[in-house]
């Protein structure tokens, strides 16, 4: 999942993107396959490497070169953190382009489930302010708020201490159906790599 050095050359400049499907939320135990692309998403590289932010959690792989996709199969904590890749282009394999921007994978039900509670409550009226409440017994350092169908990313909340453990905010005033949909909450231990969390059991629903 790591190469000690980029390969070169590196001249390519195409815009480099990095996808992870189905999501980049993966549960412990579950899988996730990724795809290196340039020029908008519209193209795959044939080849590309991989390479983690954080070296000390993956085993290495010097100059490992996948093809169209990677599968990440049996994901634990280790395989938490920030990604990027580069790609070799059809037209000149030699070629590598530039790194592609940070994916962040994060891996859920590693720690004790957060809670999240809609403040008043979860019927939302047209207009009508609303307050998501991420927190939990443990001491997170973050929370990231989590909509497949609102939010392009989890949304990245500063952890407050509270009565032992923490909790955090997020107000959103829906002024039409578009927020209408199902949250979920994850936490962040200061204790592991900042991208595992833990999987609320309580989506909210808003309408």
């Amino acid at each position: 999942f790591f190469l000690a050095a980029p390969p070169s050359p590196s001249g390519g400049q195409d815009k480099t993107f990095l996808f992870a499907r189905p999501s980049a939320l993966v549960p412990q135990g579950g899988h996730v396959t990724l795809w290196c692309y340039y020029r908008d998403g519209l193209t795959n590289f044939t080849n590309f490497t991989l390479y983690k932010d954080d070296r000390s959690h993956v085993p290495i792989f010097h100059s490992r070169i996948f093809q169209e996709s990677f599968l990440m199969e049996t994901v634990t904590p280790a395989h938490a953190g920030t990604y990027r890749c580069r790609g070799s282009y059809p037209h000149s394999p030699t070629e590598w382009s530039a790194l592609s921007d940070p994916l962040a994978i994060m891996v859920t039900g590693v720690h004790r489930k957060p809670s999240l509670l809609a403040l008043p409550g979860p019927l939302v009226k047209s207009g009508e302010t609303v307050t998501l409440q991420c927190s939990s017994d443990i001491v997170f350092e973050y929370f990231f708020l989590h909509s497949e169908v609102n939010f392009e990313k989890p949304l990245h909340l500063v952890g407050e201490l509270h009565g032992g453990g923490s909790q955090a905010n997020y107000s959103i005033r829906p002024t039409t159906s578009a927020l209408t949909g199902t949250y979920r909450c994850y936490g962040s231990s200061p204790l592991c790599v900042c991208t595992t969390f833990s999987l609320s059991i309580h989506p909210l629903m808003g309408r």
